[in-house]
């Protein structure tokens, strides 16, 4: 019997085919238009921007707009591109317009259904972001929509690491931008440590479309954005402990797979102690839970992490001497991307590699809170329905599932298991060698970057070529994708998630074009791409003969997202194709997730070697396993938020304080209210209310007075007077401040001494909200320890970090009061001495540089003085020097200093 769910499921359709189908109106609008849009010339496009725009600057919704906007963008997309949107894709711009995320399955062309809502949203001239996964997609991608926004008249800029400020802020003020995430979340921070507004590269977040958003909002929001500054070094240390730890045994530790923890046992703790003592590292009586001993224990924890959870070629790569982090979702190298807290000093040592010196962090943002600065949020992705509840509890996003322009035609298998991880490999290897002989692609997807070398050396000795695409191949990524649909070709892949590259029957065009072209500069770009059109067209045929694509997994990923990811790269468009899964009781997680059973019910049924057992159930268990471990990553996830939204609070408080004082022209007033606070508190401390004169300290408070305020006024002869209370010694110190400052105003000049209030104020929350972050990183390790003692960790985090903001909040007041006091112009003589020391340093740096010109010989031309640069002539940059050495110019007497 049907459940009352089914059936209202079979009459009213689910809440996501009602969404679908309150697009259609808007969609039949879009079409009807499109007559009157093929007709409009090239400018009649940009004209219509232009009338857009003032339409959506004077108040008009953008719902009303979106028909139109729509039209216009899909017009420019077929003229720049020779593309035109199909209905499935308008939709999907419908629901990133609405601030939903779109999942729209692999080859449905997202990166086009992109520009639709980017267009209609940067009508009003705020600015959208179109946040990618790497550089390699925000450039490729700028590069190809920028045709069509060019066509509508409107910019588009893209953003990447180490860029030029002026390429950066250009950038920024583009209509459309495109960039990662870890760069937007960077400069958001870098924003934040400007003095000036005119240095900020930002505008304020108005709308971003994130794409493969699942990877982007919640596999790389485990781990916050720090830009973080040296700290003092402690290499030696490192090196110590690192020679300690091989010489543990199993007893000595305890490894928890399941949530990546290793901690010592009690044989480790005393076997450590007995080590240290001997090492000369822990002193004579001292133990490891000594106070003293705090930063020791952490050290010789971050190394038994770095030894026993962190392996080469699965966390991190070795390159150049570097030891490079690899992302474990995308198989990406992470470079300069380094673990805080020590671990990655900890695994430089272990590697034997330079041991670069600790940081400490300057300023930090979780991509939680990044991408909630946004007015609206959208995203797309293949696959964002299993983690549909923390989209909508986070970020409060909700997800649709777009449908495919034509039906889906790839073959799903059920996973086959077997006992042993030899057997799952003869499997996939004969399965492999099958498709290859009948010249169907395959797609073999890998966990780790060891697995997918292994079966490349098996496939070596087989004599079948095939491509890898992992972490070392990382730059060749794009081609080895682009050939991946090839008739015979075989590619292994590591964590296909996010390439962002389709994976194209019979090869890709656009890249053969691309090729050919570089190989022959000379030959015509139209008959190349006809020829290679043809070619293509030939290849796809075969190969949807051959059966199309035929992903082969070897392991299933601890996220069913990720598994999805891959299924989905084959069976676009409507293109046949297959997928299926090897597992085996040994891969990681079948072992940390209970095969104990199932490896017994195996024995009972007596299964032979190199048999499989293959059943529905053992995919429902499958998926159970993978739900248990991403509800764990999601736990983790909303456990970092919630610090971080402790910290978030007073982050907004700081920055906006920041802005607000670099939108200034004067701050006095902030530092006047800063200083009459410092005074009430002074005068509070030493004259507390209801005392008696008697028990006032107004020694203490002269002494203050000097060191707090720079004042020397008679506090003591003050408090003595009749009828003097602490309103009056607080007027009095008032006006005296303010005389002051007057003084120095005078002194200085009003505009100079605006400026130098400003820079103090800024220089000083800078230093300030860095000594803060450190003490909270520090409390943050400690507090879970107050589990222990009944009380909640979280509770005790928010009430301390709150205690501790409001001692930030006193010392800014203080420091930034006491510096203004002090500051004086310089006096003739110290000007004159500062002129002199200047000179002497020019004088030193001309020797220098006169020291390395060489003297000038009996070849040099006619005339030639070499203290006399209008005796030399004319000479080019890489024409002889005409002092006769025989160098170029440029590297003679026309070195640039």
């Amino acid at each position: 019997m049907l459940g009352f769910g089914t059936i209202a499921k079979k009459v009213f359709g689910t809440p996501n085919d009602r969404k679908v189908k309150a697009t259609r109106a808007t969609i039949e609008k879009i079409n009807a238009l499109e007559p009157e849009f093929e007709a409009l010339s090239d400018e009649g496009l940009i004209e219509k921007t232009k009338e857009l725009s003032e339409r959506a600057i004077g108040g008009e919704s953008l719902d009303d707009l979106l028909p139109e906007a729509f039209a216009n963008c899909r017009e420019a997309g077929k003229r720049a591109l020779g593309l035109r949107a199909f209905d499935t894709q308008l939709m999907g711009g419908i629901f990133l317009h609405q601030g939903n995320i779109a999942e729209m399955k692999t080859g449905e062309g997202k990166t086009l259904v992109a520009t639709l809502p980017a267009y209609l949203n940067a009508l009003t001239r705020k600015g959208v972001h179109i946040v990618t996964v790497n550089d390699y997609l925000a450039k490729r991608d700028a590069e190809w929509m920028g045709k069509v926004y060019a066509a509508l008249g409107m910019t588009t800029g893209v953003v990447y690491p180490q860029q030029p400020d002026g390429e950066k802020q250009a950038a920024y003020a583009a209509d459309i931008t495109y960039a990662t995430n870890n760069e937007l979340g960077f400069d958001y921070l870098r924003d934040n440590m400007k003095s000036e507004l005119s240095q900020m590269a930002q505008r304020p977040h108005n709308f971003a479309i994130v794409d493969e958003v699942d990877s982007i909002l919640i596999d790389e929001a485990r781990t916050p954005l720090i830009i973080s500054g040296p700290s003092e070094d402690r290499s030696e240390l490192y090196t110590i402990v690192n020679k300690i730890i091989p010489d543990l045994t199993e007893e000595h530790y305890k490894l928890d797979e399941k949530t990546r923890n290793v901690t010592y046992s009690e044989e480790g703790n005393e076997w450590l102690e007995e080590r240290l003592h001997r090492e000369g590292l822990l002193e004579d009586g001292q133990t490891l839970y000594d106070p003293e001993s705090v930063t020791l224990v952490h050290h010789v924890n971050q190394g038994l992490s770095a030894h026993k959870l962190f392996l080469r070629d699965v966390h991190y790569v070795v390159r150049d001497g570097d030891v490079i982090l690899v992302d474990e979702h995308t198989g990406r190298l992470m470079p300069g991307r380094r673990m805080s807290d020590g671990l990655h000093q900890a695994i430089e040592a272990k590697e034997g590699v330079q041991i670069q010196p600790e940081n400490v962090t300057l300023a930090s943002v979780t991509f939680q809170n990044y991408f909630r600065l946004y007015d609206k949020l959208s995203g797309m992705t293949g696959t964002a329905k299993t983690e549909e509840e923390e989209f909508a509890e986070i970020y409060g996003l909700g997800v649709v599932e777009v449908p495919t322009n034509k039906p889906i035609a790839r073959i799903d298998e059920h996973d086959q298991v077997f006992r042993t991880a030899d057997e799952k490999y003869g499997a996939v290897i004969k399965a492999l060698t099958e498709a290859n002989e009948k010249g169907q692609p395959v797609l073999v997807g890998t966990t780790s970057i060891e697995k997918s070398e292994y079966i490349s050396q098996v496939l070596t000795k087989e004599g079948i070529e095939h491509n890898v695409l992992n972490a070392r191949q990382h730059e060749q990524e794009a081609q080895i994708i682009a050939k991946a649909g090839r008739l015979g070709a075989v590619t292994l892949a590591t964590n296909m998630a996010g390439r962002g590259t389709d994976i194209q029957l019979g090869g890709n065009v656009e890249m053969q074009v691309m090729e050919a072209l570089a190989a022959d500069p000379e030959a015509d770009p139209e008959a190349v791409r006809t020829r290679i059109e043809a070619s293509v067209a030939e290849e796809k045929q075969k190969v949807k003969d051959a059966g199309g694509l035929y992903v082969l997994a070897t392991e299933r990923h601890e996220s069913r997202r990720i598994d999805n990811q891959l299924r989905g790269r084959s069976g676009r468009q409507g293109d046949p194709g297959r997928s299926s899964f090897f597992l085996s009781l040994e891969d990681d997680l079948m072992r940390i997730f209970g095969s104990e059973r199932l490896d017994a019910v195996l024995s009972k049924l007596g299964m032979k070697e190199g048999e499989a057992i293959v059943h529905p159930w053992v995919n429902k268990s499958l998926e159970k396993a993978q739900a248990k471990v991403e509800g764990r990553n999601f736990d983790i996830r909303k456990q970092l938020l919630k610090y971080d939204d402790v910290m978030n609070e007073q982050r907004k408080v700081i920055f906006r304080q920041r802005m607000e004082i670099m939108q200034s022209s004067d701050v006095s007033e902030i530092t006047k209210d800063m200083r009459d606070q410092v005074i009430d508190d002074l005068v509070y401390e030493f004259m507390p209310p209801k005392t008696y004169a008697d028990q006032w300290r107004t020694e203490e408070m002269y002494a203050a007075t000097i060191e707090r305020l720079n004042l020397d006024v008679p506090v003591i002869a003050w408090a003595e007077e009749e009828g003097v209370d602490d309103e009056v010694i607080i007027e009095r110190l008032e006006e005296a401040g303010d005389k002051l400052m007057a003084e120095k105003t005078a002194a200085f000049g009003d505009d100079v001494m605006r400026g130098i209030e400003k820079q103090i104020l800024l220089n000083t929350i800078d230093a300030k909200w860095r000594e803060h972050l450190v003490t909270l990183e520090h409390l943050r390790s400690v507090v879970g320890f107050r589990g222990y003692a009944q009380r909640d960790p979280l509770n005790e985090y928010k009430t301390e970090s709150f205690q501790l903001f409001e001692a930030l909040l006193d010392g800014l007041r203080e420091d930034v009061t006491q510096k203004l006091s002090q500051i004086r112009p310089m006096t003739e003589e110290e000007q004159k001495a500062m002129m002199a020391q200047i000179e002497a340093q020019r004088a030193q740096m001309a020797g220098a540089a006169e020291e390395q010109m060489p003297a000038p010989n009996e070849n040099a031309i006619e005339g030639f003085v070499e203290s006399d640069p209008t005796t030399w002539g004319n000479p080019g940059r890489n024409d002889p020097c005409p002092c006769g050495s025989g160098k170029k110019f440029k590297h003679c007497h026309g070195r640039l200093a």
